[in-house]
């Protein structure tokens, strides 16, 4: 092969592997880099990697190796078409070149050059024999063969990109104690730091963020920021937020593993710990409830002779396992702290709060739903229990903003959106429907449904469809997935009529539909806006 026809080949292969290469490194980010999690979205995802758009301009190129003259011409003429069928779409949350992902780049890098390398070897051998035997399937396989090892080495990246994963697994594995080691030291020269750890199915940024806005008025607190709940978000929180100012650590601890809790657990050493709920989510890798709640609980483990736990027993699972130490519980049913004159309606919340020193305080919050109000009571009681008097509290909680994307009030001069984007689990989205059929007006569900319930999936989507069915005037179901048609179907079987029960391809397209529904007073619920990935 000469030197003009392996660069164009290798230029041009290297052109469409990076295309690949660049999806598939996207959702084994959005799968936080975890070959178990990006598995399961391979098998539940074939389509994307073996498609027209992509077999086609492969079998222009492999086409090619039928004479030396039009294998660089009808390669090249491949690469053009697989460009321009897969062009990068506009994500919702792009690709981010961290140091991780260019690590793996320049690992793909060099092992694809050794690919063409060999390529190279192979056709020259392929050659070589054939011109000596005169046999022309010999020569046409050193044509052949070359062409046929670059294409896979297109079609295969989503594959290979474990392979780089797990080669650069024992310096990752060194970066990652590095910088795990850094955080511990800073947290070591901070002996009085008070540590709080929160964590549950749903609700624990939600109470994250409550209880920053309640203790702020009398404690320099510093939070996890966003979403930064897992070991490496929580280490990178510390190293470049955590100063020897701050006097309260309120670290998110999130987990789709046994044992995550436990690790962030051992990193940080929490003083005391807030267990939100427990829920039916990420069963796909959980496995079952009872592994969920023995996950959570992995932070009253790590408290445990320190100082207390707080659980909401309003979570029925969390009070069926309620562990044997020190603890004060929250909610409706809890027995310190008593949740009790549940109001709830489109303008906001009022409660009362009784506390274990026998002090009650009425609330009111403008944020929507029983669930922000089970969230500010797990608040309002790590407060008290810290020092701050109910009394104190009631007018923070009166000025209390909501996370961002967890039942969100965002008024438009055309409609309202409850935002609750972040929302990924059943009892979460029931919760959230109730809070909708408390509107007045024109009320419109929005979903993609539930996603990462293993087996029970379309289970959990067909009930979301039928609560959703006595909750809204319409319903908008985004995408196309089995699980939107359970969801649709749900629905259905619940007597929310036909005509009543639209589709959308995204979340965009909803809210035009929505939009364009008759009535006056739209109130839209974003239930769940899910990743790329799914």
């Amino acid at each position: 092969m000469s030197i003009v026809t392996l660069l164009v080949l290798a230029l041009c292969g290297g052109l469409c592997a990076w295309l690949s290469l660049r999806h598939a490194m996207h959702m084994f980010q959005l799968n936080s880099y975890q070959d178990l999690s990006y598995g399961n979205y391979l098998r539940a995802h074939r389509g994307a990697f073996w498609n027209a758009k992509r077999l086609v301009p492969c079998a222009v190129m492999l086409l090619g190796s039928l004479s030396v003259t039009a294998l660089p011409l009808l390669f090249a003429a491949g690469t053009g078409l697989f460009v321009l069928l897969n062009r990068p779409q506009k994500a919702k949350k792009p690709l981010v070149f961290t140091p991780r992902v260019r690590r793996m780049l320049v690992c793909a890098a060099a092992l694809f050059v050794l690919w063409v390398l060999l390529a190279d070897y192979v056709s020259t051998c392929f050659l070589v024999s054939g011109a000596l035997r005169m046999s022309r399937l010999i020569l046409h396989l050193g044509l052949f063969v070359p062409a046929l090892m670059l294409v896979l080495a297109i079609l295969l990246q989503h594959r290979l990109v474990m392979l780089y994963n797990d080669l650069l697994s024992p310096a990752e594995r060194a970066i990652s104690r590095k910088f795990q080691n850094e955080a511990a030291d800073i947290l070591a020269s901070m002996p009085r730091l008070k540590i709080v750890g929160i964590t549950g199915s749903y609700g624990k940024t939600s109470t994250k963020y409550f209880l920053h806005q309640l203790l702020s008025a009398r404690f320099n607190v510093y939070m996890t920021p966003g979403n930064f709940n897992t070991t490496l978000g929580v280490v990178r929180a510390v190293r470049e937020g955590l100063r020897p100012t701050h006097e309260i650590f309120l670290c998110e601890m999130g987990a789709r593993h046994p044992g995550d809790i436990k690790e962030i657990c051992d990193l940080v050493h929490p003083h005391l710990g807030i267990v939100t709920s427990v829920g039916p989510q990420h069963l796909e890798t959980f496995g079952s409830l009872e592994t969920v709640l023995k996950t959570k609980l992995e932070l009253a483990d790590a408290v445990k002779g320190v100082g207390p736990v707080f659980l909401n027993l309003d979570s029925a699972p969390l009070a069926a396992g309620e562990p044997q130490q020190e603890r004060f519980t929250y909610g409706q049913n809890g027995r310190d702290y008593r949740l009790s004159d549940l109001t709830v309606d489109e303008n906001g919340s009022r409660f009362t709060v009784s506390a274990p020193d026998g002090t009650s305080q009425l609330f009111t919050t403008r944020l929507l739903g029983h669930a922000n109000v089970q969230n500010i009571c797990g608040a309002i009681a790590v407060a008290h229990y810290l020092g701050i008097p109910l009394a104190a509290l009631a007018p923070a909680v009166r000025r209390l903003e909501g996370a961002p994307h967890r039942l969100q009030l965002i008024r438009r001069p055309d409609l309202a959106v409850i935002d609750d984007a972040y929302n990924s689990n059943p009892e979460g989205a029931k919760n959230a429907l109730e809070t909708l059929a408390l509107c007045k007006g024109v009320r419109i569900a929005v979903t993609p449904g539930l996603v990462e319930l293993g087996d029970k999936e379309l289970d959990y989507n067909r009930a979301l469809g039928a609560q959703a069915a006595g909750c809204c005037d319409w319903l908008i179901t985004v995408g196309s997935q089995p699980r939107t048609k359970a969801i649709r179907a749900g629905a259905k079987e619940a007597d929310l009529a036909p005509d009543r029960i639209l589709e959308a391809a995204d979340v965009q397209q909803a809210m035009a539909l929505a939009r364009s529904l008759p009535g006056s007073g739209k109130m839209v619920l974003l239930l769940n806006d899910l990743t790329d990935n799914y």
